[in-house]
């Protein structure tokens, strides 16, 4: 033991939490709530439907143990070689949708993940029907959830998992994203090191 703080900033596949707290800081401030105090009902009534490749996705996990705890409802989203059954047992209260339009009709929160095709090597993946099916579009946003948050951790392809119209449309915490993760990472460099604010 040597007495050091860790800070785990992205686990290979398995957690990324300094991503969900900046998650959560954008959600709060984006949907009028306080970020300053959370409690088990900070984010009830809120639906948070993340899709993507949910099975490679550290994010999506750390989001799912999260958000629930603090109220959200959270519903995963994707076909099932990005996203296994076992997916489940992030959390009791996690849901699994395949139909993003009815998943996003739901929506408070949509946030999408890049699709790692550096990780779909041995997956029955058809990209064009993907695309078809669970890209985000400004006609598939108007249709189903208008006044839904829309983010993303990056970094994204546009045209695959996102339409570069819905990334930079009003809709969109993706800058707000980044912008409370420096304030985020930052505070907790100071809270391990021990450093006064």
């Amino acid at each position: 033991m040597t007495g050091l703080p860790v800070l785990n900033a992205g686990d290979g596949m398995h957690e990324h939490p300094s991503q969900a707290l900046l998650d959560l800081r954008t959600m709060l401030t984006r949907l009028g709530l306080d970020p300053t105090s959370s409690s088990e009902t900070t984010l009830k009534g809120v639906t948070v439907v993340i899709t993507g490749d949910i099975r490679h996705s550290r994010v999506a996990r750390s989001n799912a143990m999260l958000l629930p705890r603090l109220g959200a409802r959270v519903i995963l989203c994707g076909p099932e070689p990005l996203l296994p059954e076992e997916a489940l047992g992030l959390h009791p209260a996690v849901e699994i949708e395949r139909n993003f339009d009815r998943a996003l009709s739901q929506a408070n929160v949509a946030m999408m993940l890049r699709i790692q095709k550096e990780r779909l090597a041995g997956l029955s993946l058809d990209l064009a029907a993907y695309i078809e099916h669970y890209q985000l579009t400004e006609s598939r946003l108007a249709a189903h959830a208008p006044s839904a948050l829309v983010m993303h951790p990056g970094p994204m392809i546009r045209g695959l998992e996102i339409q570069g119209e819905v990334a930079d449309g009003p809709n969109s915490a993706i800058e707000d994203q980044v912008r409370h993760g420096l304030a985020v990472r930052s505070a907790l460099l100071v809270r391990a090191l021990g450093a006064s604010a």
